[in-house]
């Protein structure tokens, strides 16, 4: 429970960070990824913004963003993928904890009468910066306990972190256990001794935070002797 508790007061914290818009635009400040408040669009997940600590902030609905970046994590806007429906909303973030040429995509759901995009539930599994800014928290794996998308009745009491593949958000599909190999195997390809580990299930679904923490030290270590 203190674990909740603190995941929930972290996430309603202030984070530098920035969003583009659908026009391209970047702007640069404070940003809020699990505010409380009723979000300006019915089923879109929403951010809040503020340009410093003294100015006021506003709220920006996915349908008006392409990504954001909050501390050292980044999101992008999207819909659930053709063959599933997210409980609470239709468009939404998830964050990028894996960015390679097929990346990996985790979505967390929001808490209880929760408006934003939830994912300061994610307590963090110390998962460092990586290529391009994508990086830290990278959250528990299937096997945990926090909401995504609401659940049943909104208040995420059903839901579990989901995670994803795909070139992009529109190819985006459901990493499963029968899935897994295969695709991790694809992505992560380029570190032979990572992919020895998968084939040997060391990491499977069920700690694939654990298997991105390795991928990430693997490819540190590679680039420290360049």
């Amino acid at each position: 429970m203190l674990t909740f508790v603190s995941a929930k007061l972290q996430a309603q914290k202030w984070q530098p960070g920035r969003f583009t818009d659908i026009k391209g635009n970047t702007e640069t400040g404070f940003i809020r990824i699990n505010p409380s408040a009723k979000g300006p669009v019915k089923d879109e997940g929403f951010i809040e913004f503020r340009e410093n600590d003294k100015s006021n902030p506003f709220k920006l609905s996915a349908g008006e963003l392409k990504s954001f970046v909050a501390g050292r994590d980044s999101f992008v806007v999207a819909h659930a993928p053709g063959n599933e429906q997210w409980a609470k909303r239709e468009l939404d973030f998830v964050k990028v904890v894996v960015n390679e040429d097929i990346k990996v995509y985790m979505a967390g759901g929001a808490g209880k009468g929760g408006g934003g995009s939830g994912f300061g539930f994610s307590p963090g599994i110390g998962i460092g910066a990586g290529t391009g800014g994508y990086g830290s928290g990278v959250g528990v794996g299937v096997g945990g306990t926090i909401p995504i998308f609401g659940g049943k009745g909104g208040d995420g009491s059903n839901e579990k972190v989901a995670w994803y593949y795909g070139e992009n958000t529109a190819a985006m599909k459901r990493l499963t256990n029968e899935n897994f190999e295969d695709v991790m195997t694809d992505i992560m390809g380029d570190e032979p001794e990572v992919v020895d580990k998968i084939h040997a299930k060391v990491y499977m679904l069920a700690n694939i935070d654990r298997l991105i923490n390795y991928f990430r030290q693997v490819k540190a270590a590679e680039k420290a002797k360049k």
